[in-house]
């Protein structure tokens, strides 16, 4: 009697156990059943609502297998465990994660998403230009023009015209250390500010005395650490930063002998500080 074929060596179980074991993109999750099919008419709710796992993809151990981002999907499960949506701070993945919640048919989740999501894509160039047809627009078109760029900046700052953010500043110093451990007076010397940070948030807060030449043409949502400031003065950059909302949130620095002059006890030192600035 010819028997069925089973080249893969895993037994076909005739139903579903309590506890399941899932291998999504690698990572190993281990669940109960229940909350597989908790969300009806979900991915996995159709998945795992069959009369038997026979069809589903395994491992080579047994696994059920689920060729998706395995590191989002703990997002994804812990959602369907309560239908609550519980990020960390500052989570930078949000668009990965809505998408992975439109695969898994999750339609709550993805509105719970989508929210920030508009948010962050409105900061793009879609969304914001005119149309491009309309190359001499009339008085009434420019002013609905100017009024949906308003919209839009508003979308995009959140009303007050202020977005959350870091902005470090860094600059390299240098100071003469004598003898009797006496410092020169001129113990800072601060050659350059270096500005890091979003675009758009030192554009903002330096304005013109913002140098953009060693970073030209930067979109605005993009990331930088070549601008430097036109001014050396750390106190008028902790001026303008403090009066844009911005407080101190962290610092750090180093120094190290550069070298000795020959013929005094004299000793040049450099160093290199940091200042991390944050705005809710």
């Amino acid at each position: 009697m010819a028997l069925p074929d089973n080249s893969s060596g895993v037994p076909e179980d005739l139903s579903f156990p309590e506890i399941i074991e899932l291998n999504v993109g690698g990572q190993v999750y281990i669940t109960r059943y229940s909350t597989l099919t908790s969300v009806p008419d979900s991915l996995l709710w159709e998945m795992f609502s069959q009369k038997s796992p026979k069809g589903l993809a395994r491992d080579t151990k047994g696994r059920f297998f689920v060729d998706r981002d395995g590191f989002l999907f703990r997002y994804i499960l812990d959602y369907m465990r309560d239908q609550q949506l519980v990020l960390p701070d500052h989570f930078p993945e949000r668009g990965r994660l809505q998408r992975e919640a439109e695969y898994f048919n999750l339609p709550e989740l993805v509105k719970l998403l989508a929210p920030k999501i508009s948010k962050q894509n409105s900061l793009g160039d879609e969304g914001c230009q005119s149309d491009p047809e309309e190359s001499s627009p009339s008085a009434d078109t420019a002013r609905n023009l100017g009024a949906a760029a308003a919209a839009c900046s508003s979308l995009v700052s959140g009303g007050d015209g202020k977005r959350s953010g870091f902005i470090t500043i860094g600059y390299r110093g240098s100071y003469t250390l004598g003898r009797d451990s006496q410092t020169d007076a001129k113990f800072r010397r601060v050659a350059r500010i270096m500005v890091c940070g979003k675009t758009s948030l030192a554009k903002e807060v330096f304005g013109e005395t913002l140098n953009e030449s060693r970073d030209p043409d930067r979109p605005p949502e993009r990331y930088t650490s070549r601008y430097y400031l036109k001014f050396t003065f750390l106190e008028q950059a902790f001026d303008k930063l403090a009066d844009a909302g911005f407080h101190m949130v962290a610092c750090n620095s180093t120094g190290t002998c550069a070298f000795a002059h020959d013929q005094t006890d004299d000793k040049i030192w450099t160093s290199y500080t940091e200042y991390v600035f944050y705005r809710e």
